[in-house]
């Protein structure tokens, strides 16, 4: 039951679109996180992306929590 979910959220074009931009903004924060020092630019960016990436984690959340209670948006 609990794989049959996860499909169906996989299969969500939101979620999915949510899932590919926190990838990349991981990729992104690991990429500045390779660095030795970061200008103030890249500081900011960096900030910038955490901030975004919450946010679209907390999102993802919230359409799989309406997925867990049966709901769809």
């Amino acid at each position: 039951m609990q794989n049959d979910r996860a499909e169906t959220m996989s299969d969500d074009p939101e979620y999915s679109r949510l899932h590919q931009e926190h990838r990349d903004h991981e990729a992104k924060l690991q990429a500045l996180a390779q660095k030795a020092r970061l200008s103030e630019e890249e500081e900011l960016e960096e900030k910038r992306l955490k901030k975004e990436k919450l946010l679209l984690k907390d999102r993802m959340e919230a359409i799989a929590r309406n997925y867990r209670e049966g709901v769809t948006h």
